[in-house]
């Protein structure tokens, strides 16, 4: 059988849909384009409406262009409004995400032996870099989330906090560095809360701190996913600050700067800590790429409190910025407040803040002019990627997955060299 994983959405959709891939491999299938595949498995997204469309109109897609191609729907959207996707050309299956670890046994229930092939299921049998293009192994290590932020849906669709015991991430590690991987990128849905429903309780930072020491034996780099601003504490970034096995980058949500409005949202910080934090690790990490999302448009966002993040994203050490135009999502407190903003507003603010965006992350790249980084070949060799998650273009001397040392030489419309 003939099979292709298409991913929307965060990196935890993208560890579970490396997963997928590995089990289908492991059981005989083969990858194959959405256009050609006997099963397209489809990991959704439901963060804002427009990863609903996106979901929708890639369906539809695949079903006109591969009319005989069977859709399986998983993921956040999938638990939402199963409905809907259960009513799209080709879809045989939603599976919600508490089922995702039940998805290849739905896949076998569906399909004749004859089409799925004969392999052996022997766990690991596929895993190396390069599957699905993809050169680092990302680690889901929690899921869950039990945040109130007013305007998600996610704890309605993950569900409550959930952690891989310390133990069994160790061996995920070791297993991910035996099949040759030599970045892994730890993740989950609310990962800075890793421990917390554990017996004996543990923390993120107990955890990174045993993976650095399992990783000194081995060639490995360690990049932590988003890491809400209230959990990345001063053992994080120590770590990062004094060790070669965490890449220098970070990715902290700061959401607004006006206070007013990230106390609407439920976030539980306000804007002069968040400044602390990023203030520190810059000062600390000075080669750090920090990045971070921001929604426009909350409800009840007035002119002022527009300005007051103009101002401050102006003068940040942010390297990056996601910009998200605030989106209903039915079942959220934010849902039914009040003093919605007009869509063109929301578009106006949105393209003044992703100009800001461009303006941070060019000044972050002419910095590094003249830098020298250790980088991890992708592709064919070509291009590569730092620990500061700068990406440059290199002559092809050579292959995927290599620890390669590199200088950037130049900075020039957006593109990186390296040499």
């Amino acid at each position: 059988m003939k099979y292709a994983v298409i991913t929307f959405g965060c990196r935890v959709n993208q560890a579970d849909s490396l997963g997928f891939e590995e089990e289908l491999r492991a059981a005989g299938a083969t990858a194959a384009p959405a256009e050609s595949a006997d099963l397209v498995v489809v990991n959704t997204c439901s963060v804002t409406a427009t990863a609903d469309q996106g979901a929708r109109q890639t369906i539809r897609r695949v079903a006109r262009d591969n009319p005989s191609a069977r859709i399986v729907v998983t993921g956040c959207y999938a638990t939402r409004r199963s409905d809907e996707l259960a009513a799209l050309p080709n879809v045989v299956r939603v599976v919600p995400n508490d089922d995702k670890p039940r998805l290849l046994t739905i896949v076998r229930e569906m399909t004749t032996a004859e089409r799925f092939g004969h392999g052996d299921g022997a766990c690991g049998a596929s895993l190396e870099p390069g599957v699905a293009g993809r050169t680092a192994f990302t680690l889901r290590v929690q899921t869950g989330c039990a945040e109130p932020c007013s305007y998600c849906i996610i704890p309605a669709t993950r569900g409550i906090p959930r952690s891989v015991p310390i133990a069994d991430v160790l061996r995920e590690v070791t297993r991910a560095a035996a099949a040759g991987f030599k970045e892994i990128a730890i993740t989950g849905v609310h990962l800075g809360s890793y421990g917390r429903d554990l017996d004996g309780r543990t923390s993120l930072s107990e955890l990174l701190s045993r993976a650095k020491a399992l990783a000194e034996h081995d060639d490995l780099l360690f990049r932590i996913s988003s890491l809400e601003p209230m959990d990345c504490s001063r053992e994080i970034v120590d770590l990062v600050a004094t060790s070669d096995r965490f890449a220098p980058h970070f990715h902290l949500p700061l959401q607004h700067a006006s206070n007013r409005i990230l106390s609407a949202m439920r976030r539980p910080y306000t804007i002069a800590s968040y400044a602390s934090l990023v203030d520190d690790i810059r000062s600390r990490v000075p080669t750090a790429s920090i990045g971070s999302d921001i929604i426009v448009g909350f409800p009840g966002e007035r002119d002022e409190d527009f300005e007051q993040l103009v101002s401050y994203l102006e003068r940040s050490p942010l390297t990056h910025i996601h910009v998200f135009p605030y989106s209903d999502r039915p079942g959220t407190e934010a849902s039914t407040m009040s003093g919605k903003v007009p869509g063109p507003i929301v578009r106006e603010r949105g393209r003044r803040l992703r100009e800001i965006g461009e303006r941070l992350a060019t000044r972050f790249r002419d910095s590094q002019v003249g830098t020298a980084h250790r980088a991890l070949t992708l592709e064919d060799g070509s291009l590569v990627v730092t620990g500061n998650y700068l990406k440059l273009r290199v002559p092809p001397a050579y292959s995927r997955n290599q620890w390669v040392r590199v200088r950037v030489m130049s900075h020039h419309d957006g593109e990186l060299l390296g040499g």
